[in-house]
């Protein structure tokens, strides 16, 4: 038996097959079962709106990069805790986005939906006009 099998459970045949690798496995394996994680859709989804918020938000005086922005909203999203750093400064404890699950990589992509219409953020994303919309309905209201 290889070191990891992976078994996605979308169909009986994926099932018996995850069974017969359980009922086969060296004493001591260990079996996981977890939602999936999030798709690849979500992923590109998710980069693109990192981008368009590093190019049009200014943080507390800074330009942040793509993956900077990726840590503030994942720690926003799961309250995270920071530490003081090794030399200096602090480090925030974050979580990997890779193993998000589809459902928490939902909840981060609208995390940053609503930061971005507060901020008046400007989708290049295709999939986001009807938040680029809803901002701009909200911003004629008040």
């Amino acid at each position: 038996m290889s070191e990891k099998q992976i078994y996605r459970l979308v169909h009986g045949q994926a099932r018996a097959g995850a069974l017969a690798a359980i009922k086969s496995a060296p004493d001591g394996f260990v079996v996981t079962i977890q939602p999936p994680t999030r798709t690849l859709e979500q992923n590109a989804r998710m980069w693109a709106m990192l981008t368009d918020v590093s190019k049009q938000v200014e943080w507390y005086g800074r330009k942040l990069s793509p993956a900077n922005w990726k840590h503030v909203f994942s720690a926003a999203l799961d309250k995270q805790d920071v530490v003081p750093g090794i030399d200096g400064g602090f480090v925030v404890l974050g979580k990997s986005t890779s193993k998000m699950s589809i459902r928490q990589m939902a909840a981060l992509q609208e995390l940053m939906s609503a930061f971005g219409a507060e901020r008046g953020v400007l989708w290049s994303e295709p999939g986001m006009q009807g938040y680029e919309d809803l901002a701009a309905s909200a911003r004629r209201a008040a």
